[in-house]
């Protein structure tokens, strides 16, 4: 019995089938145009197979109460073409089968919960630092969630004393996104951050706000491990240099385990999104 995935990026969308061992059978990835346009590339897809469910992990924010109006809207996303977009509602008048419905991040924390960097753990983290900063969270096998989705990357974080930024986020200014995200980079030397040597001191002030926001995320949260990717996490040394500042802000105040293991990248690299998305359309077939 097939099922389908959808880890839909801003940038980018991956389409894939998989079977009830949440294997990936076949797949396909297009660029995050205009709703019509992109859903008509979904539609091509997936008209092909005769699925039992479909599970979507989408950029956001994203309406992930059921009990709201605009439940599996997208809402206030800077990609204006998909503002208000009732993308749950085009998926469904599609394909009348049962859907599961979450944040793309959510979905990478559920695939390396499972099949990743943390399987068989219960209680996880994943975080990605690119050109955004995005956190999904595992809490007793299931996906963390109240009204909303949780938007732990807009945390505001205590600025580096060497660090005169002020943050790219238009709403919040020095949050994690707006200090650590990609943009932050060009915000403060006018170029990328692929452009920019390891050694640079931004490097180490982006370390320290990351680090900050484990610290914080470990004692609410009080996860098993977390899981760190993105483009930022590709930078060497970077993790090295987020467990160093993590400890210290820590400072033994509740017991986590040995570091090098509580802190780790993606077991699972660029597929743990889309894995996700098989795996929550394996749980909401019928």
């Amino acid at each position: 019995m097939l099922v389908g995935g959808i880890e839909a990026g801003g940038t980018k969308f991956v389409c894939a089938v998989g079977n009830e061992k949440n294997e990936l059978l076949e797949r396909v990835a297009f660029p995050t145009t205009t709703p019509e346009e992109t859903l008509e590339q979904v539609f091509a897809f997936f008209d092909r197979f005769d699925l039992a469910a479909i599970g979507i992990g989408s950029f956001g924010p994203i309406d992930v109460n059921k009990e709201s109006e605009t439940y599996g809207h997208i809402l206030s996303t800077p990609k204006l073409a998909w503002k208000d977009f009732d993308f749950l509602g085009a998926m469904k008048a599609r394909y009348d089968v049962p859907m599961g419905w979450t944040t793309d991040v959510n979905g990478a924390a559920l695939g390396e919960s499972a099949m990743g960097a943390a399987k068989g753990m219960k209680n996880i983290m994943y975080i990605t630092i690119g050109t955004g900063v995005g956190a999904g969270a595992i809490v007793d096998g299931k996906i963390l969630q109240g009204i909303g989705h949780p938007e732990m990357g807009h945390m505001l974080v205590r600025p580096h004393e060497h660090d005169h930024y002020e943050g790219f986020c238009p709403y919040h200014g020095n949050c994690l996104e707006g200090m650590a995200a990609g943009p932050s980079i060009d915000g403060r030397l006018g170029k990328a951050g692929k452009d920019v040597e390891p050694t640079d001191a931004v490097w180490d002030y982006i370390a320290y706000y990351i680090a900050q926001a484990l610290e914080a995320y470990t004692v609410i949260l009080r996860p098993e491990r977390i899981v760190l990717g993105g483009g930022v996490m590709k930078v060497p040394g970077m993790l090295d240099n987020i467990k160093a500042k993590f400890t210290k802000l820590l400072a033994d105040y509740v017991p986590v385990p040995a570091v090098d293991e509580y802190l780790v990248t993606p077991g699972l690299g660029d597929d743990a999104g889309i894995t996700g998305a098989i795996i929550l359309a394996n749980e909401v077939k019928v």
